[in-house]
């Protein structure tokens, strides 16, 4: 296990973009950990005689419309997001994996019937629906985590079931039924192995997406709350102020954009590094 780990890292590091996606996530990471030894001020600590600062020694990235430093509170402001988008990027993938791995399975009308519902399901505006049912639960970092979750694993249905498919065909499916091994030791010992790189690189991916829906929810008002340092919230606060604190807008964004590519990137180059084609993965 060890030595296929390492034989995938060395995989990902050979490529240029994976080599760029690792060390940005993992920059982003170690910063996120690191914060209150890195950050020179209290993030959420307000100053009326240091309101809109521009950029200076003092203040690397200035100070926002309450006086707060914008170095501080962007370096603190990828915590939440990662850690809420991470937790419900493995929901989704736990939840969303395993019925599509059982629908793939166990097949026939169950099958039929749920993949026609997880169409249905994914033909709506996920963002309307996912701004529906946040404010209707009132919102809140850790009320999004489940809700993230349910959204984004339902499209992981058909990725999983797609690859279970791929998989029952095999000869050695057939042996296993013929032994009259049960559905959950079947699963367990034959699909999922099987399939488990699959739904690696699609939670990797999830991951990105998830980190925007988060940061988009906390713009509009439903992720984090205030004071809490997050990206989305912060560009949403400072929005208003841009023709005389771009910084405050700017920085965010910045530091928003390059994790999610970071991300993407890695996620990516773990495919290619594992042989997964998502686009034939998600051929059902």
């Amino acid at each position: 296990m060890f030595s296929s780990f390492k034989s995938t890292f060395r995989h990902i590091a050979a490529r240029p973009s994976g080599l760029i996606g690792l060390s940005l996530t993992a920059a982003y990471i170690l910063l996120s950990l690191l914060a209150p030894l890195l950050a020179p001020y209290d993030p959420t600590a307000q100053h009326a005689d240091l309101i809109q600062q521009a950029p200076s020694w003092a203040h690397l990235m200035g100070t926002d419309s309450l006086g707060r430093d914008m170095f501080s509170r962007v370096l603190y402001g990828g915590r939440l997001a990662l850690i809420v988008t991470a937790c419900a990027a493995a929901i989704a993938v736990l939840w969303g994996g395993l019925v599509g791995i059982l629908l793939g399975v166990v097949g026939g009308k169950a099958d039929e019937i749920s993949m026609r519902l997880v169409d249905a399901f994914l033909s709506i505006p996920w963002l309307l629906f996912l701004l529906l049912v946040a404010s209707v639960t009132q919102g809140g970092a850790w009320t999004v985590v489940p809700i993230l979750g349910f959204f984004y694993g339902v499209a992981v249905i058909r990725v999983s079931r797609a690859a279970t498919l791929q998989v029952v065909s095999r000869d050695f499916i057939t042996a296993a039924k013929a032994r009259g091994e049960r559905l959950s030791t079947l699963i367990r010992r034959e699909v999922l192995p099987n399939v488990a790189d699959i739904l690696l690189v699609e939670g990797a991916m999830r991951w990105s997406w998830m980190l925007l829906a988060f940061s988009s929810l906390s713009f509009l008002g439903f992720g984090a709350t205030p004071p809490t340092p997050d990206w989305g919230l912060m560009i949403a606060n400072e929005r208003g102020f841009m023709a005389i604190t771009p910084w405050a807008v700017v920085y965010p964004c910045i530091a928003l954009s390059g994790l999610i590519i970071g991300i993407n990137l890695l996620a990516d180059a773990l495919g290619k590094a594992l042989g997964v084609d998502r686009a034939k993965a998600q051929v059902a």
